[in-house]
């Protein structure tokens, strides 16, 4: 993996208003909204990817720092940015709170990082139709706080909802804690606006539903800034739930659970949060409360909406899991993780000599156990001393997401990157050859691109082929979800 010393770029003392396109950039978004100081360029140098973290920790940039970073402040202004970076051929990397784990905001060489925090406006709120418009750059808690205003919210609340934005959750291809009621990104945008990697201005208008061709939204949706940069989108939104109630359920083992699960979601019945955790991952939210102790798999349900219905879910998926052999303990567990589920806290680690990631893969009930067991017998085989848990969550009717969490000791930069590069490639291989996809919702990124291929087959062709069409200079984004 290249990366560039930040004691080398400071020295190198780059002055990009010697550049001859200087001047034709600043009349674009004026002096005041471009950054070139080094110092203020660092933030611009990562998001948080656990690697990128690591390049931090040992005064690296994962790849490089930005050339430049421009603040555009209107839709003209982006329009005209991609403009002139055809014109002179400078590749740029959208980029709006930095908060993906993959790479997918990484600078580029000598390419410019455009910031969208300035297009951080909720612009409508429909409350007849339940739609709601924000720009790209919305802070993605301040969207719902404004919603939950008016007794209204998204329903999408990712880990990252108070350092991630409206637009990141879109061109990610996100989903938040309670997809399994509310669904994913992809399932709430109704309709968006956005600037082509060739310039045009695009919009896909908010709809119910369409049968006017192939969904063009879904190209943008998931496409990292690969594909243009989204300036706004249009969500689905829904009333504010009357009631919301939490359960914790021990399980004696993590089959029996999927399975009481499995059967929840294919009786129609839609938790709002439910996540399940295997032995490894219980210990610690369970040692406290000894009823946990003969059902030492934790499983977390929530119930969100109007009463009637919440005590209806409640209390069919409640049988379901008491038929299964799940007891009901204290809540405690479910409540403190409440308290702290928008806490990211992966970072921590890594600046204290260690490396943690996770894997989040999705896949059909009947391959789950399979992917969950190689898996994490593939990490343990790259190093029986690494601490490797894993969750379920994220349910369907088909299927589901699961997360593998590993962590080890990283005292130096070299061997901590070999070692995770082991243990991706083998979680990879493992989710792959069990019928898989690579990524629920962190998306492919910078990292993830080198198995993107063997997923898509022919698709990641056509996928390249679009980008060629549409980004002819190469521009935008390069080198994200494995294309050229």
């Amino acid at each position: 993996m290249m990366s560039v010393s930040m004691k080398e770029r400071q020295r190198q003392k780059i002055d990009p208003s010697t550049q001859p396109w200087f001047l034709p950039l600043q009349k674009i978004v004026g002096k005041e909204n471009i950054i070139t100081r080094f110092s203020e360029k660092l933030a611009y140098g990562r998001d948080r990817w656990p690697r990128s973290n690591l390049k931090y920790r040992f005064g690296k940039f994962p790849l490089t720092d930005p050339y430049l970073v421009v603040v555009p402040g209107s839709y003209d202004e982006v329009i005209d940015l991609v403009k002139f970076a055809n014109l002179y051929k400078i590749p740029i990397v959208p980029y709006a709170l930095g908060s993906g784990g993959v790479g997918g905001a990484l600078p580029v060489p000598n390419g410019i990082t455009i910031d969208l925090k300035r297009l951080n406006k909720l612009l409508e709120i429909d409350e007849v139709g339940c739609l709601a418009t924000a720009q790209a750059g919305m802070n993605g808690g301040l969207f719902e706080a404004a919603l939950n205003k008016r007794r209204l919210t998204c329903g999408h609340f990712p880990q990252s909802m108070t350092i991630s934005s409206v637009g990141g959750w879109i061109a990610c291809r996100g989903a938040g804690q309670a997809s399994t009621r509310y669904g994913k990104i992809e399932d709430m945008v109704a309709g968006l606006k956005a600037v082509l990697p060739n310039g045009q201005f695009m919009e896909v208008r908010p709809v119910p539903r369409r049968a006017a061709g192939p969904s063009i939204k879904d190209i943008l949706i998931g496409s990292e800034g690969t594909m243009g940069i989204i300036l706004e989108g249009t969500l689905r939104i829904l009333p504010y739930p009357e009631v919301e109630t939490v359960h914790a359920i021990g399980f004696k083992d993590y089959l029996t659970a999927l399975d009481a699960l499995r059967k929840i979601m294919q009786t129609e019945l839609r938790p709002a949060v439910v996540r399940l955790y295997d032995e490894v991952e219980s210990k610690a939210k369970t040692a406290e409360y000894p009823e946990f102790a003969n059902h030492p798999c934790l499983c977390m349900l929530t119930f969100a909406g109007v009463k009637e219905l919440v005590e209806v879910e409640e209390r069919l998926a409640l049988k379901i899991c008491e038929q299964a052999g799940g007891i009901e303990g204290n809540p405690e567990p479910v409540h403190k993780w409440l308290a702290i589920r928008y806490e990211a806290l992966s970072h921590k680690p890594i600046f204290q000599g260690q490396m943690m990631d996770t894997i989040e893969i999705s896949a059909r009930w009947s391959a789950l156990p399979t992917i969950y067991e190689e898996m994490r017998a593939a990490v343990l085989d790259v190093d029986p001393s690494i601490h490797c848990g894993a969750h379920w969550s994220h349910l369907y009717t088909d299927g589901g997401c699961m997360y593998l969490t590993f962590k080890y000791a990283a005292p130096e930069e070299g061997p901590t990157e070999a070692k995770h590069d082991k243990i991706s490639a083998a979680a990879m291989a493992v989710c792959l050859k069990n019928g898989g996809s690579i990524s629920h919702h962190h998306g492919i990124g910078y990292f993830r691109g080198q198995w993107l291929k063997e997923e898509l087959n022919t698709g990641h062709d056509l996928l390249q082929t679009l980008k060629d069409g549409i980004d002819y200079n190469h521009i935008m984004n390069p080198g994200k979800l494995g294309l050229k």
